[in-house]
């Protein structure tokens, strides 16, 4: 296992975590119209939080488009941080999008094999997802196992 240069680390971060995070936030801060998000949104939601005025209604519709804007971009750039790691610590990968579902990063250690699928939260996901995810992995590791006896 290689040592991680903390300073190329905290440069990485610096440069293709936070910035990128609020750079993207930003950008579709700036072209988001409010009438598209609010069609998106349940009306009886906002209703049954007392919102009696228009600031407050265009303030909770910005809250909630940013809230869940938020948790994708960040769930991107901290995959993105991971596979970092992983590539100059154990020489992984980005796992192949066309071939493995689920997965995102391969990387070896002590012999074995890890595959990897990221998630940023604790709640990404309900059980159908879950078992989906299951599969996958069993499938990948079958690709795996396959592509080590050729």
């Amino acid at each position: 296992m290689k040592k991680i240069d903390y300073k190329k680390l905290n440069t990485f971060i610096a440069s293709d975590v936070i910035s990128p995070f609020y750079n993207i936030r930003l950008d579709r801060l700036t072209k988001v119209k409010l009438n598209k998000i609010f069609q998106r949104k349940n009306p009886y939601l906002f209703k049954a939080k007392n919102i009696e005025t228009a600031g407050d209604l265009a303030k909770n519709i910005l809250d909630a488009f940013l809230s869940s804007q938020e948790e994708t971009i960040f769930g991107d750039l901290m995959e993105n941080l991971a596979i970092y790691v992983a590539k100059h610590i154990f020489n992984g990968k980005k796992a192949e999008e066309g071939k493995f579902c689920s997965l995102d990063l391969i990387f070896e250690r002590d012999k074995k094999i890890y595959i990897v699928g990221i998630k940023s939260g604790p709640n990404w996901g309900n059980s159908d997802q879950v078992n989906i995810m299951r599969k996958n992995f069993k499938k990948a590791r079958q690709i795996i196992q396959k592509e080590i006896c050729m």
